[in-house]
């Protein structure tokens, strides 16, 4: 990290509240911000507030408690609905939050809508079936329910191995496609079906074929490898998973696992839905900044970064009909969206690091003599490209507060003619 981030942390403190919101509401209007705060390490860490979380959104509201700038909070957690989320951050940091807030890990795929009337099989824990229909999908199955019908598949446990039904169930229809929402409970369970549904193409109660020339598409939310709990050190994320079920098929077929679309950070697609969202916030209006504080290098701040780059090369109004392909990511998505909801505005995209949850100064990346980040150990997704520029940050600050004073700084200080 350079000398500059260093100091943001050192001077992020000197500024007081009351000066702070007098400038920033003294801003001209036509410069326009809004804010995107991951949870898990910056605002929480499990179910406890991180102190300075409270103090950090008491500088962001005003006297009636509406917040100052448009504010979206982007989290790679998705085992529960958004409203949940939103009631739940709502209580624990004494603010008022509206679903409407929140983007979840699996939030973009209600924007794939091309599969939305396909049969798709979900893996994940928490009510998976009830989010795939919230989302738009009309013909779900889930891993428990595939269970069921094929009770001579999941073998591992032998205390668990299901007894034979009386009579046959009715016939499950053929999956085409699978979502990953999120890590399982039982992943033996899991990686057995999901490996059993793509060798037979959608039919797991036939033999695998060894002759399949196409994968069934694959939707992945959440490429954590690891996140930060309440334990003193990082716990596996759905990112691990991932990396299992890659590991598997690949070693069972001999090719690599591919992937229709990968969301939730550090994807383009959901920093393009928070973007929306923040718009929505502020009544369609440009948004000019757009501050990101995260604490984990491989989803935030390589995902913020990345926006930033794309921002820089993309101003023209996407189609209707647009091939996405993220620079920095291996896989691909076609999408049918409306031209208003994907227009990206905001000039520029800064990303914030903070101390308070995966990123531990004291561990810094492993790099080479010359300074340069190597890949000896490179915890972002298989198909992420290791880039140096999208693993820095803009700014290093202590926790979630001192970020908050960070930008308000900034905003106070920007001439009103940008």
């Amino acid at each position: 990290m350079s000398k500059q981030l260093m100091c943001d942390r050192q001077t992020g403190v000197m500024w007081c509240r009351g000066f702070l919101q007098q400038a920033v509401r003294s801003m001209s209007t036509s410069r326009q911000v809004g804010v995107l705060f991951d949870v898990d390490g910056v605002l929480l860490r499990g179910g406890s507030v991180i102190p300075a979380a409270r103090r950090a959104f008491r500088k962001l509201v005003d006297q009636n408690n509406n917040f100052l700038f448009p504010v979206v909070f982007v989290t790679n957690a998705g085992s529960c609905q958004r409203h949940h989320k939103a009631q739940q951050l709502s209580h624990l940091l004494e603010v008022q939050i509206a679903p409407e807030q929140v983007v979840l890990s699996h939030s973009p795929l209600r924007m794939l809508k091309t599969f939305h009337d396909k049969c798709v099989l979900v893996s994940g824990q928490g009510p998976v079936t009830d989010i795939a229909n919230t989302l738009g999908f009309q013909k779900v199955v889930s891993i428990e329910q595939l269970r069921e019908h094929h009770p001579l598949l999941d073998m591992v446990d032998h205390n668990r191995r299901p007894r034979l039904p009386p009579s046959p169930l009715k016939t499950l229809p053929k999956i085409e496609a699978i979502i990953l929402f999120g890590e399982p409970v039982r992943w033996e369970t899991n990686l057995q079906l999901l490996i059993d549904v793509l060798l037979t193409n959608g039919n797991p109660g036939c033999a695998y074929d060894p002759q399949l020339s196409m994968q069934l598409p694959v939707l992945a939310c959440n490429m954590d490898l690891m996140w930060m709990a309440e334990a003193p050190s990082p716990r596996f994320g759905h990112g691990m998973f991932l990396l299992c079920l890659e590991s598997v098929y690949k070693k069972v077929t001999g090719r690599e696992l591919q992937y229709e679309a990968l969301l939730g950070k550090p994807s383009l697609l959901t920093y393009q839905y928070a973007e929306h969202l923040l718009r929505l916030q502020n009544h369609n209006h440009k948004l000019t900044t757009i501050y990101t504080i995260g604490d984990n290098l491989m989803t935030d701040i390589y995902g913020a970064n990345l926006y930033n780059r794309y921002l820089a090369q993309q101003h023209a109004a996407m189609t209707t009909t647009t091939k996405l392909v993220a620079q920095g990511m291996g896989s691909h998505l076609t999408m049918v969206v409306p031209e208003e909801e994907m227009v990206s505005a905001a000039a520029q995209c800064r990303s914030i690091l903070v101390c308070t949850g995966v990123y531990d100064p004291r561990s810094p990346l492993p790099s080479n003599q010359s300074g340069a980040i190597t890949e000896t150990v490179f915890h972002g997704h298989r198909d992420l490209v290791l880039e140096p520029d999208l693993v820095e940050p803009s700014h290093l600050v202590e926790d979630v507060d001192a970020a908050v004073d960070l930008l308000l700084r900034q905003e106070s200080t920007v001439p009103s003619g940008l």
